[in-house]
């Protein structure tokens, strides 16, 4: 009996580490296809300027608070921040676990339970929003030009990650500083679709370069070198 215990765990941990293995490999290789490849310049005259930020780990799409296509002033309220700071110029999105987002500030907070109802996509999600007066380009933040016609496309991406795309429900009590709140967003997170899935398909709805699938930043930001 203790044989074939120990035979029956070596095949779930070799059955767990060709996972891995493949997982990662599939994440590396995948990741780095770029897909629009070929998305025609636009003059900056007629251009709206979107902006991709990364923290290390999770990518916002970040867009103009308002223009001519669309006020989010609307929808993501300055009164539902701590600051209240209604002079700002760009709100960031940024999709991913609930769980994750809501009960995770730290790492350090990081529960087994949480990390299990991500991982495998059995829990909801959640919209992240920051309001930004300025932003600036670097390595971690690329400024992208869109047509005024993949700009709808991409505000409709974001407005249908909503619960509720007219008024978008506010998770009141929770935000990590004075600028930023959370909402409830459609959809679960998972291994296969992560926060930087979300941000990735953002971009191929408004047709800009993006990874053919990506799970992690750099999938992303590898194209915008």
């Amino acid at each position: 009996m203790l044989k074939k215990s120990f035979k029956f765990l070596g095949w779930i941990l070799f059955g767990f580490f060709t996972f891995l293995a493949l997982y990662i490999s599939s994440v590396l290789i995948i990741s780095r296809i770029t897909v629009n490849s070929d998305i025609a310049q636009v003059d900056e005259q007629d251009a709206i300027p979107i902006y991709i930020l990364s923290n290390g780990v999770h990518t916002d799409i970040v867009v103009p608070i308002k223009n001519e296509i669309k006020d989010w002033r609307n929808q993501i309220q300055f009164s539902q921040t701590q600051s209240k700071d209604s002079l700002m110029n760009y709100i960031a999105f940024g999709w991913g676990d609930k769980g994750f987002y809501l009960e995770t500030p730290e790492w350090s907070d990081l529960k087994a339970s949480t990390a299990f109802k991500a991982a495998f996509g059995v829990s909801s999600s959640a919209m992240h929003t920051t309001f930004f007066k300025q932003l600036r380009e670097g390595d971690d933040c690329k400024r992208i030009l869109v047509s005024k016609e993949n700009y709808q496309n991409l505000v409709n991406y974001i407005s249908n990650s909503f619960t509720d795309p007219i008024h978008p429900q506010w998770i009141e009590g929770h935000s990590y500083g004075k600028k930023d709140a959370f909402y409830e967003a459609k959809g679960s997170y998972s291994l296969f679709n992560t926060c930087n899935t979300w941000a990735n398909s953002a971009l191929k709805a408004a047709n800009q370069k993006a990874s053919l699938w990506t799970v992690y930043d750099k999938g992303i930001f590898c194209h915008y070198k």
